[in-house]
């Protein structure tokens, strides 16, 4: 099955929704999501609505989901720009232009099949393409006990970095491992 990857347009701001609380019902989203399924599904239509838009405006933020031949969104990832100057949405500054990978998810049935390879490659793609700023390395966070997803993500070039953040509401005290992907640079 051959999957069309794009960007999630305003008027699909109900699809975002569904999906998003898909995969916050997922058994493994305690170690993938910060977000529980309760916040989210409190969010109102307007807040849907605006994330979907700024997707399909593309500027700032870029939901990419992977659509297959039935219409059925199986898989999505979230690029979001961290221009310089500016706090992280996890709050330190940002130094350089970089990207912040978030809400990756593949529906149970898809995984394995190189659809998560697919969408990454087109998120890195945009955070490539971006004239301003100009991202000079993309960044992501993943749970110590998430041994797949890290697996999955230095396959897609991630390197941890040496930064952690404690995982959120995680009474155990686990942490987050933050990896990151450098901009490529040009051959000589």
């Amino acid at each position: 099955m051959k999957h069309m990857i794009r960007a999630a347009r305003a008027a699909e701001w109900r699809k975002v929704k569904e999906l998003r609380l898909t995969a916050l019902s997922d058994p493994l989203a305690p170690l993938a999501f910060v977000t529980t399924y309760a916040q989210a599904a409190a969010y109102s239509d307007e807040r849907w609505q605006q994330y979907a838009r700024q997707s399909e405006e593309g500027m700032s933020t870029v939901t990419l989901i992977a659509e297959g031949p039935d219409g059925c969104w199986d898989g999505s990832v979230t690029a979001l720009v961290e221009p310089p100057g500016e706090d992280s949405p996890l709050g330190a500054e940002v130094l350089s232009a970089q990207a912040l990978f978030v809400g990756v998810y593949v529906r149970p049935e898809h995984r394995g099949s190189g659809l998560a390879g697919e969408l990454f490659r087109s998120a890195i793609d945009w955070s490539w393409a971006l004239a301003e700023p100009r991202i000079e390395r993309i960044r992501l966070f993943v749970h110590e006990h998430n041994e797949r997803a890290e697996t999955f993500y230095r396959k897609s070039g991630f390197e941890r970095t040496g930064e952690t953040l404690p995982a959120q509401d995680d009474p155990a005290g686990a942490k987050e491992y933050e990896l990151a992907l450098p901009r490529p640079r040009p051959a000589r």
